[in-house]
């Protein structure tokens, strides 16, 4: 898994793996096809009817990978991953991103579509200036999935370390070590599982 942009199905394939590893259920890790219909869902009503099933107002933490595909009709389109997280507790949504805030605009847009479903009051909206910043041009996704692995650890741990930071000093410190090797550790985990999945034909 060479220097490139990670594909919405790795993406995928990467958090849903890190939902089977963070059972919790006050933990809820959104798919970036489903983030992306929310986010440009034309209709009030049809959004009110599918977002019932997520019971997000029940979730202590929703993960929300943003992507700046502006083409609803292209699939996989857009050249930028951040990640937008949603913490009960502080009633807030925490923009993660990797270049110098180029995708703000999208992460405001899902922002303000999640919004009415995860909280009664008015959630802020928070920029993690801290984040760590990719190096290259195509290592966005890879800091994404970082990211979300940092955080899900974090608040599996009970949320109780570093409680007054939040995950934010485990995302600065950590995730550019966690960056180096998870292209390596991803390309091992699907070659496991295909490797299990020949074995129990």
């Amino acid at each position: 898994m060479g220097p490139n942009f990670l594909n919405d199905c790795v993406i995928e394939f990467y958090l849903s793996y890190l939902s089977t590893l963070h059972t919790s259920p006050t933990i809820s890790v959104i798919p970036p096809s489903i983030a992306f219909w929310i986010s440009n869902c034309p209709d009030a009503e049809s959004l009110k009817d599918f977002m019932k099933p997520l019971r997000l107002l029940d979730i202590d933490l929703v993960i929300l990978p943003v992507n700046d595909n502006l083409n609803v009709e292209l699939a996989e389109g857009g050249l930028h991953w951040i990640l937008l997280v949603y913490y009960k507790e502080t009633n807030s949504f925490f923009h993660h991103d990797y270049f110098m805030g180029a995708n703000q605009g999208n992460a405001r847009q899902l922002y303000k579509a999640v919004s009415p479903f995860v909280s009664d009051g008015d959630a802020a909206f928070r920029e993690c200036g801290d984040t760590p910043q990719q190096k290259n041009g195509y290592d966005c996704g890879v800091h994404l999935l970082a990211t979300a692995q940092v955080i899900c650890k974090w608040f599996s741990s009970g949320g109780m370390k570093n409680r007054d930071e939040l995950w934010l000093s485990d995302v600065k410190e950590t995730v550019p070590n966690v960056v180096n090797n998870l292209r390596e550790e991803i390309l091992g985990l699907i070659t496991r599982l295909m490797s299990e999945k020949s074995v129990s034909k």
